[in-house]
């Protein structure tokens, strides 16, 4: 099959972002199928560059960014990205694009975040990939052209597995979401042993964005999911350290309860800076954003997907992801705070056997082959 995928990497130039959207190009490209990975500017200032703390039309960073990262993976002639803002193609040109789209078999768009060009209009499967559920949902029930926008797609999938089921309270926006994962490459992770001395870590935002609301009910971040787990750090023997971010973040507050912190900054800049930070962390210890968690959709995090592919165990704060993925070996979730000091107990007390479990999950349930496999199955 041609496919193509549209991302989040040249605007959004982090470790994170860019091996979110990555794999899913190099899964497919070693399934075999014709892929290419095409970034839009879109019709504002979108383009951020992390040395300057600035966002402007700008994709000069962006653009360096992406070249070195799929270079590494040979993808070097899989990327272009459209400069709405001067008309101009980066990466593979204008006809090579063109041609592209007209042979092209299905679309993803990855979190919704490119908008779909004539160019895209003919390609006959149009997947919207939904990597931020309740929001996602919320966006189109209170926005017209969010929604316009998602009635431009033909398929619907979404990391929040629990979406239609009982005991979940994600808003119905109309559209019929199925459950799809982040695929990971498994080659792209080795496991890494931590060594004697290496601390618990999370990259996270105390606040990505503001709380949403809808029909009286509040969706919150991060932030509003920590008040109960403000004395962890005095309840175990292990270090925790948050590369935290966000400027709304209590960081002096959370230093003197015995959180270690630490800016996200440097271990985001490029890619390999953020997969060497997780290969050192013990484990991921993490809490949701409260909107996941309140509205029990099930999303399962790319990013402590990354630690568990890298022989870490996580001990994470519960979606309703443990309905349908196993728990209690290698992935510990939590839903209070003495839950959670009892699954740091546990997991350091025979890590070993965790690390192995959290990596083996990975394989069984994320697998980039399988993950990819599905989700063409059923379009």
């Amino acid at each position: 099959m041609h496919i193509l995928v549209l991302g989040y990497i040249v605007r959004g130039p982090l470790g994170g972002m860019a091996w979110h959207h990555l794999q899913y190009v190099l899964g497919l490209k070693q399934a075999g199928h014709e892929v290419l990975f095409l970034e839009d500017s879109d019709d504002y200032p979108s383009c951020y560059n992390p040395e300057r703390f600035e966002t402007t039309t700008d994709p000069a960073y962006g653009l360096r960014f992406i070249e070195t990262f799929f270079a590494k993976f040979d993808l070097q002639h899989h990327w272009a990205y459209f400069d709405a803002h001067g008309n101009r193609w980066f990466g593979q040109n204008r006809n090579r694009v063109f041609s592209f789209c007209q042979k092209a078999d299905a679309l993803l768009n990855l979190s919704g975040v490119n908008p779909l060009r004539d160019w895209h209009q003919n390609i006959p499967c149009r997947m919207l990939i939904d990597t931020d559920p309740a929001f996602t949902q919320i966006k189109h029930l209170t926005s017209e052209t969010q929604m316009r926008l998602a009635k431009a797609h033909t398929h619907f999938f979404s990391f929040g597995e629990n979406i239609g089921k009982d005991g979940c309270t994600v808003p119905d926006d109309g559209f019929d979401w199925l459950p799809t994962r982040q695929p990971v490459e498994m080659n792209a992770w080795p496991a890494s042993p931590a060594t004697s001395n290496a601390k618990w870590t999370t990259v996270m935002q105390w606040d990505s964005y503001t709380v949403r609301e809808f029909e009286g009910k509040k969706f919150g971040m991060k932030s509003s999911s920590f008040d109960a787990y403000w004395h962890m750090p005095k309840r175990i023997t292990d270090k925790i350290e948050l590369a935290l971010g966000s400027s709304s973040a209590p960081r002096e507050k959370l230093a003197a309860q015995g959180w270690h912190i630490t800016d996200p900054l440097p271990l985001s800049l490029t890619p390999q800076a953020y997969q060497s930070y997780i290969a050192g962390s013990k484990g991921e210890w993490s809490v949701a954003k409260e909107g996941y968690v309140s509205s029990n959709c099930g999303w399962f995090s790319e990013r402590t997907l990354n630690y568990m592919a890298s022989g870490k165990p996580v001990v994470v704060q519960d979606t309703g992801f443990s309905n349908f993925l196993p728990t209690g070996n290698g992935l510990l979730p939590f839903t209070g705070f003495e839950e959670s000091v009892s699954a740091m107990e546990n997991a350091t007390a025979d890590y070993k056997k965790h690390s192995v479990a959290a990596r083996e999950i990975v394989a069984g349930y994320f697998e980039a082959g399988s993950v990819l496999r599905d989700l063409l199955a059923r379009i």
